[in-house]
């Protein structure tokens, strides 16, 4: 059973970058005792100032700790840090470890066996979010929980504070599952808008107008809407960089035999050459600028 994750039971977080930072400030605004740890020093400067105590290893940080919630971008960072760097032998009995990176379900199921088999007595929540930076920063993720009932007791009033909602879908992997299903529908949407835009420019349509045509009506998405409007402003500031997308595609082609999914696999090598070209680090947004209107300036169109 979980251990009590009241009272001055602190709760980790392990990767502060944009999303494990929001977390983390979240927590903290809620009155919960929280500590931080992430590779790069750096990053977690401001979240002490913002109240949360600063840990000097990844193992200090989730000593007595009831919730341990991992914010890493890839399997490898995720095993090094937890595993290699004896993470997993500091935390407490009863703790629960809450995995909310998109790290792909054999890595996630992988992990899971792993820590129950060397420590049977921490539970494991597989957790991605679904929400970029803006709803983090507000506490209103989509939290795609899945895991043990016993382990709710201690991480629903976490998700309540940084979620605005809580799916629950059963066992551990599920979670992580659905997380790509909806990341390939989102990658879908930003490509489409991309490509949307740059065919409008071919063809001497301002931004506007198509934002006029769809906006409010039956084709519009908030986060394709959202896309747009950084598109149109050339703002590709990150948000959800545009490598950890590309990431996610590859896991979701990966788990659901790539041959059977071509517009997939198409979006893929597309945003493999926009983070070729150096925009990896960029917004998601920036598969606009793969494309031939972007991509030339010297070309004549109208925004």
């Amino acid at each position: 059973m979980a251990g009590n994750c009241t009272g001055d039971r602190a709760i980790a977080v392990l990767g502060t970058g944009i999303m494990g930072s929001a977390i983390a400030r979240n927590l903290v605004a809620a009155g919960r005792s929280t500590r931080v740890w992430d590779r790069s020093a750096e990053v977690t400067g401001a979240l002490g100032e913002a109240g949360a105590v600063v840990a000097a290893s990844a193992p200090d940080a989730v000593r007595n700790a009831c919730v341990v919630i991992t914010m890493l971008p890839t399997a490898d960072a995720l095993e090094a840090v937890m595993f290699d760097g004896g993470v997993i032998d500091a935390l407490a009995d009863g703790a629960v470890w809450v995995q909310m990176g998109t790290v792909g379900v054999e890595a996630t199921l992988r992990f899971r066996d792993w820590l129950a088999t060397r420590r049977p007595g921490v539970l494991f929540v597989d957790a991605p979010v679904s929400g970029s930076k803006g709803p983090a920063e507000q506490g209103q993720l989509l939290i795609l929980a899945a895991g043990p009932t016993t382990a709710t007791a201690a991480v629903q009033p976490v998700f309540d504070v940084i979620g605005r909602k809580t799916v629950w879908l059963g066992e551990a992997g599920k979670g992580s599952q659905v997380k790509l299903v909806v990341n390939a529908y989102m990658s879908i949407l930003i490509e489409g808008v991309a490509e949307t835009m740059e065919l409008a420019d071919r063809l001497d349509i301002s931004h506007q107008q198509l934002a006029d045509v769809i906006e409010g009506g039956p084709l519009d998405a908030p986060i394709a809407d959202a896309k747009f409007h950084k598109m149109d402003r050339r703002d590709f500031a990150a948000e959800f960089p545009l490598e950890w997308a590309l990431k996610d595609v590859d896991l979701a082609i990966g788990v659901g035999h790539g041959e059977s999914l071509p517009l997939l696999a198409a979006l893929s090598g597309q945003w493999h050459t926009a983070v070729a070209a150096g925009h990896g680090r960029q917004d998601v947004s920036a598969a606009r600028l793969a494309l031939g209107a972007v991509a030339n300036p010297h070309r004549s169109h109208r925004d």
